[in-house]
């Protein structure tokens, strides 16, 4: 392991190296001790220490070196990092002061898995962890990610790098902002805290939340808390999504929200509510394999049921189990299964068909059902048993009651 410091002053230049096959963090206290020593030997006269003992005392405790490279390695010898500078302050609170421009190397099992640069920066090591503040930029020299922020920590043992204060993460499929970014570099997943506001390329996606993982070799976005997502076409939000936790795959284009799953649809203008909701933006379709609720607003149309799909581009909802449609004038449909053309304003129900309308007051039974639930022109065919519709006019007297 070596420390090398390259000093200029009035003696000269002095080049001071050590080499050691122990751990050199242990050593790294006595190399500056060391330099302490031969530059105050050798950079002022006995007269001006006693004439300004205070002045001395700062300059034995503040030193500037010249092409500085610090280096760390683990128990077997591999490195866990290298960074260099043009040039160091040193004092005695620190092992290294304020560095300009340093640059260098993070390792992970000997291979280099972060580049990092800076213009100003103040490093800190301790041998088993390295920390820089200034405005730094770290590179994964693999897939491409750069992290910008004010603060990086590199724990080597832990297999986590650590980026802090106002993030801005880029990468050719990923833009994000937030506040800390914590990186394993083994698993190549990364985890974005604090006001994350993620941008996808493809499928155009904005991630607002708190919390955000991205497993960058499976291209994949696991949202662990409540979050939004804001899907563009041609520039404007053409669909919004919410809930408490969500998986978005970049892949496929596939997002699974979860827990008070929403989603809502600019064209058609439709709301769905569920438990678990699957939005398929490549096929432009949305499934619910637990109970759904979808609302059409310009119609105030509401309808329930067990499971249902949509497909976006030809406007229809496919429903199934204990399905229940309600119009603005409580005017219901129920049925085992429905078919819901939006464009057309045309609904299809099969199944145990029970249509019911307030005013005026009746009920038809069958087993099919066709029409516009909204303008009330329902048509129900067959009967369960007979073949025929059963019809119930219900008296007012007794809707009165």
């Amino acid at each position: 392991m070596a420390y090398q410091f390259h000093k200029r002053g009035r003696q000269g230049e002095k080049k001071i190296q050590n080499y050691s096959p122990t751990p050199s963090f242990l050593f790294l206290p006595l190399i500056f001790l060391l330099i302490f020593g031969l530059v105050s030997c050798g950079g002022k006269s006995p007269s001006a220490s006693q004439e300004n003992p205070a002045a001395s005392s700062k300059q034995d405790s503040d030193l500037t070196f010249f092409d500085v490279t610090l280096e760390q390695a683990d128990e077997v010898g591999r490195p866990i990092w290298k960074v260099r500078a043009k040039q160091a302050k040193y004092t005695k609170e620190k092992q290294i002061g304020q560095a300009e421009s340093p640059y260098g190397e993070l390792y992970q099992d000997g291979k280099v898995v972060y580049q990092i640069k800076a213009d100003v920066a103040d490093i800190e090591q301790d041998g088993k962890q390295l920390f820089l503040k200034g405005k730094i930029f770290a590179t994964d020299p693999t897939n491409g990610v750069v992290l910008q922020g004010n603060e990086l920590e590199w724990r080597p043992k832990e297999d986590l790098l650590i980026v802090r204060k106002q993030i801005n993460g880029s990468h050719k499929q990923l833009q994000a902002v937030a506040q800390e970014a914590r990186v394993k570099t083994r698993e190549q997943r990364m985890e974005f805290s604090g006001g994350v506001v993620a941008n996808s390329a493809d499928p155009q996606l904005q991630v607002r939340t708190e919390h955000l993982i991205w497993n960058i070799k499976e291209e994949k976005l696991i949202g662990d808390r409540p979050l939004q997502i804001d899907r563009y076409k041609n520039g404007k939000i053409s669909d919004r999504g919410k809930g408490n936790s969500a998986e978005v795959n970049l892949k496929t284009k596939i997002a699974t929200i979860q827990q008070n799953a929403q989603l809502d649809l600019l064209d058609p203008p439709v709301q769905i509510a569920s438990n678990s909701i699957t939005w398929n933006m490549n096929a432009e379709t949305v499934t619910t394999n637990s109970p759904v609720r979808m609302f059409q607003r310009v119609e105030n149309l509401t309808v329930t049921a067990n499971q249902g799909e949509m497909k976006i581009p030809q406007k229809t909802v496919y429903l199934t189990g204990n399905v229940n449609a309600i119009g603005q004038r409580r005017q219901s449909l129920k049925s085992n299964t429905l078919t819901w053309y939006l464009d057309n304003k045309l609904v299809e129900a099969q199944g145990n068909v029970l249509y019911r309308q307030v005013d005026p007051p009746l009920n038809f039974t069958g087993e099919t059902a066709v029409g516009n639930l909204q303008t009330e022109n329902i048509v129900v065919k067959g009967g369960s048993s007979s073949g025929r519709v059963v019809t119930e006019i219900i008296p007012q007297e007794k809707v009165n009651r």
